[in-house]
């Protein structure tokens, strides 16, 4: 279909085309977050897996999400187009989430039916198998969709454009904060033909279909579509030509050869001068990603530190309790507050913020759009810093590596005093606390090594019977199990938001009745969570106020500024600027190894301030340009030179013509003059 055809057909001056392309994106998210929402606690329970190489498995795949859109840039923008290259590998994509599915259900070697998977061997292959597949479908149409999306509008369309890629930024949260509602919703339900198990299967097997649905969407679209055919191996003609310049310039380093305007010029001897201004364009916009992995370096923190972070706050809210991977981007249970502020926030920039900066004159250009957008992920980050130091007042202090802590715990009646000489601990303990000093020591060590391990993840109790004989210990919430004399048990309730530690000592005069927990003592080992969380949500704003300004501009930026035939491929590279982002968080924080959590933080804005800084001076020296027009250009000036050339070869034809027609003249003319003679004679 021709470029002219598809812009007639619109709605509400947007190309009908696009309709499909922003349902198919929301059904892949959704197909994608959901699946990852539960992927964790799949290998883990499911699986078995320690966190350990659950975690590592998880976070490989991820990666490799990221790094595989190079893939399906260079088949699209070299073999089959983009269109082709949506459909086959969102056809991959299905399967692995089939696989997904299918591996997920324990009755296909539950033999002994009793819930769980036999053959552990066979359910680790598939879904492998299925994430290596979806690894390759996600990451393939990646940078495809957007890119064309982006085609299908005409020259005179550039404000709906950039309309649509907020929306279609709109489409990825949407679709990811719906997902990550509802599959750990269904991965909590009973299911299983033989036996009940946690239904997994379910919880795969919805993002499956949604990406059928996808695909067919996708599909139903295509009479709409404007397709733009692909142009060859590109990515090897622009590591040749690019390869070609470099030697030959290494060729010509001596003075005596004049210089090039551009050392790209230097391919000019054997490569189309076409080709050349396109690398030119690619190359200038990728200078400029250099620096934009910073920004991703503090924006998948959210994940991680800062849920930690807020496992140390207080997440009562009144009538609701907040958990602590409800405040952001969990990268194990998916995304929350963040696409909520993204489906508020860019509406509100691109219909009242941006437009009132305009009609005060300003040129908010997209590159500084992009350097605000990293000064607001570095204010987040002192946010973050500000809130650790408030934390950090009310955290307990542990002992070091060469230090010990000890608690004593008065099990009598009758108050004791304990006096610390030097050198003579042990005999102090003895003297004070009897034959059970040695069993209390041991369970006081023990509970201060779980508490330095676990401290503020979930509430500890722990009750200690002093009695002589057995007893059984319980909660409305909760069976504790039977206690030993002169004994232990411990208890980790992750439904308690408090995150304190706690343990009631069960005295050996305690008598049973309606009232006898009132015999109980009660110590405080570590007090309860005293900030709150909410003290988190400006870091938050703040973060997906950047990210909307970096990224959403980014995505538009990167598609309006990339020659026509390497606009995935610039995508792609767009997307491995987050991969690389990622890389950096690991870098940075063991090289730092900081002993305190809010200098990091502060290390971290630090590094994206500076960054900013260098963006914005890059940024200074970037000309936008309109890659079309300088195409179309160089293509009028070709054929102007093809013209000349054939005017050329014109002039050198004419003298020879010139020749054979006074050679036919002159034979003519003798032809007459012998017929004259004979006919006088």
């Amino acid at each position: 279909i021709s470029k002219e055809y598809q812009g007639t057909r619109e709605m509400f001056g947007y190309p009908i085309s696009i309709f499909f392309i922003i349902v198919n994106e929301f059904c892949e998210r959704f197909s994608y977050y959901g699946m990852r929402a539960v992927l964790v606690l799949y290998f883990k329970y499911f699986l078995r897996w320690d966190d350990d190489l659950a975690i590592s498995i998880y976070h490989t795949f991820v990666a490799f999400c990221y790094l595989t859109p190079i893939l399906g840039a260079v088949i699209a923008d070299s073999w089959l187009g983009k269109f082709k290259t949506i459909i086959y590998l969102s056809i991959v994509y299905a399967i692995g989430q089939v696989a997904m599915a299918v591996s997920a259900i324990h009755d296909i070697t539950d033999s002994d039916r009793d819930g769980s998977p036999d053959n552990l061997t066979f359910h680790v292959v598939l879904s492998m198998m299925g994430l290596l597949l979806i690894a390759l479908g996600t990451g393939g149409i990646k940078p495809c969709v957007a890119a064309f999306g982006g085609d299908q509008f005409g020259d005179h369309q550039d404000k709906q454009r950039r309309t649509f890629f907020s929306v279609f930024y709109l489409c990825i949260n949407g679709g990811s904060l719906l997902s990550t509602i509802i599959t750990p919703i269904l991965r909590a339900q009973d299911c299983g033909i033989h036996s009940k198990s946690k239904c997994y299967s379910l919880a795969f097997g919805v993002p499956a279909a949604l990406m059928a649905v996808s695909l067919v969407v996708f599909i139903m679209g295509s009479g709409m579509y404007y397709k733009t055919k692909p142009e060859g191996n590109i990515m090897l003609k622009v590591s040749k030509c690019i390869g070609f310049a470099i030697k030959n310039r290494f060729r010509h380093r001596s003075k005596q050869y004049p210089k090039k305007e551009h050392w790209m010029d230097w391919a000019e001897e054997k490569y189309d001068k076409l080709l050349i201004a396109q690398i030119k364009i690619a190359l200038r916009v990728l200078l400029l990603y250099i620096p934009l992995p910073m920004f991703w370096t503090l924006f998948d923190q959210k994940g991680s530190r800062w849920t930690l972070q807020a496992t140390t706050m207080d997440g009562n809210f009144g009538s609701i309790v907040i958990q602590p991977d409800q405040m952001q981007v969990s990268k194990k249970k998916g995304r929350t507050i963040n696409p909520i502020l993204i489906l508020t926030l860019v509406p509100i920039m691109d219909s009242l913020v941006f437009p009132l900066i305009k009609k005060c004159g300003l040129n908010f250009t997209p590159l500084k759009k992009m350097t605000v957008g990293m000064i607001l992920g570095a204010l987040a980050f002192v946010c973050a810093a500000v809130i650790q130091l408030q934390i950090d007042k009310t955290l307990p202090v542990f002992p070091s590596a060469s230090q010990s802590q000890l608690k004593f715990l008065n099990m009598g009646n009758t108050p004791i005093t304990v006096e610390f000489p030097e050198n003579q601990l042990n005999l102090l303990v003895n003297i004070c606390l009897g034959p059970i000093a040695s069993v209390l020591f041991k369970m006081l060590k023990e509970l201060f090594i779980d508490l330095v391990v676990a401290v503020r993840f979930v509430s500890h109790f722990r009750f200690i019977n002093g009695m002589s004989t057995p007893v059984e210990v319980s909660s409305a919430a909760d069976h504790y199990g039977q206690i030993e004399p002169l004994c232990t048990c411990k208890k980790w309730l992750v439904e308690f938001f408090s995150y304190g530690s706690y343990t009631f000592f069960i005295p050996s005069t305690l008598t049973f009745g309606s009232n006898c927990q009132e015999s109980i003592t009660e110590s405080v080992d570590i007090k309860p969570n005293s900030v709150h969380m909410a003290l988190q949500i400006p870091q938050y704003f703040l973060i997906t106020a950047g990210e909307v300004m970096f990224s959403v501009t980014g995505l538009e930026f990167s598609y309006s500024q990339a020659p026509s035939n390497m606009k995935s491929v610039l995508q792609a590279g767009w997307l491995l600027t987050n991969a690389v982002g990622n890389f950096i968080v690991l870098i940075v924080a063991e090289i730092a190894k900081l002993p305190k959590q809010w200098t990091e933080y502060i290390l971290f804005a630090s590094l994206l301030l500076v960054v900013s800084i260098i963006f914005s001076i890059m940024a200074s020296f970037y000309t936008y340009i309109d890659p079309t027009a300088i195409e179309a250009e160089f293509k009028k000036k070709s054929r102007d030179d093809e013209d000349d050339e054939d005017d050329e070869d014109d002039k050198k034809k004419e003298p020879q013509k010139s020749k054979e027609m006074e050679k036919r003249d002159s034979v003519s003319s003798d032809d007459e003059g012998k017929k004259y003679v004979q006919t006088s004679m």
